[in-house]
């Protein structure tokens, strides 16, 4: 009887280990297709072409998005001043469209080269200044939304808008501009293709280049990173530039998605893309911030939000709920590191 006894005691807690090893592992994937499942159930519009194309859509803005905060993961710091940074980058492309009637390249490259500015002030506050990194980004937050605040002195930006002089704003959000957020590429929205080919593209530098695992070194420990020989102040402020680079890229695509500037469009896209990022921690037991997680995250928010949008659930109940899945996604993957 006793040796039944200590059979039971061994073989459980292997059973219970193996469980839990597949929920860390696969749980953020079995909870997307359950979310689909109900939300498919509940609401007969939620599988429709119409439907999916919206989430893919609002799915991409928020990847690329959170593509930058999983860069800065990676060194072991947190960008906070994405949402502003895509939100300046949304009002640039605006305003080089309406107010000054510039063509597609100029519309691109100046919101991509001021969030790239964001990003090297981001890291000469945490670099050199050593100021820590969430509290130097959350400054820029609030700098970058004072500047454009300033700058559109609180108004939207759109097309045949008034202006001070008592005229109509002499440009337009031209076709070629609202293509990259409105249009498709083979039957496949637009943004969602530029989603696909920046996921890849960062994963495969990540993943598969010595270069992206400096990164993760880096983040791991800094100091055994720098007795090394990795130049680790060079990457923290590469990791800050992309983080900024990908949150201007998802702006663009976000102003040629509605097709006007709002100084606040990015502000939403923040927690979002943070919650994405940390979950991505749990995908596949990763326990660190990598691309597919990310992109995995990304889906899970998605889903959510449009699935609870649909079912006419108040905002501040979906608030509540993805801050439980980021919650729970969270307690996997940090229960599992200190076993």
């Amino acid at each position: 009887m006793s040796a039944e006894l200590i059979s039971e005691n061994v073989t459980n807690p292997k059973k219970k280990l193996n469980i839990f090893d597949f929920l860390t592992k696969y749980g953020t994937v079995l909870t997307i297709l359950v979310v689909v499942i109900i939300f498919s159930i509940a609401s007969p519009n939620f599988l429709t072409p119409g439907n999916i194309s919206d989430i893919l859509r609002s799915i991409s803005i928020v990847t690329l998005i959170a593509l930058g905060v999983t860069i800065s993961l990676t060194v072991n710091g947190l960008d906070l001043s994405v949402g502003s940074t895509a939100g300046l980058a949304t009002i640039l492309s605006a305003s080089m469209l309406v107010l000054h009637r510039q063509e597609l390249l100029v519309a691109l490259l100046i919101p991509i080269i001021a969030s790239l500015l964001v990003g090297v002030v981001n890291a000469f506050l945490v670099v050199k200044v050593k100021i820590p990194d969430i509290l130097a980004t959350l400054s820029m937050m609030f700098i970058v939304q004072g500047v454009l605040l300033t700058y559109t002195k609180g108004s939207a930006i759109y097309t045949n808008m008034p202006l001070e002089s008592g005229e109509r704003a002499p440009g337009i959000f031209i076709p070629s501009f609202l293509a990259i957020g409105q249009g498709h590429v083979f039957g496949v929205p637009t943004p969602v293709m530029i989603m696909l080919v920046a996921v890849i593209v960062v994963h495969i530098f990540f993943s598969y280049t010595k270069f992206g695992r400096f990164f993760y070194v880096t983040g791991g420990n800094i100091e055994a990173a720098r007795l090394s020989g990795v130049p680790v102040n060079r990457y923290r402020m590469y990791a800050y530039m992309l983080s900024s680079l990908l949150a201007g890229l998802g702006g663009v695509v976000l102003a040629a998605r509605i097709g006007v500037g709002e100084v606040n469009a990015g502000s939403p896209f923040l927690m979002d893309a943070v919650a994405a990022a940390y979950i991505g921690f749990s995908v596949f037991g990763a326990g660190k911030p990598n691309v597919l997680g990310t992109l995995f995250g990304s889906i899970l928010i998605g889903v959510l939000l449009n699935g609870l949008t649909m079912l006419n659930v108040p905002y501040y109940t979906q608030d509540i709920i993805k801050g439980t899945v980021l919650a729970a996604a969270l307690a996997l993957t940090y229960y599992r590191s200190k076993k």
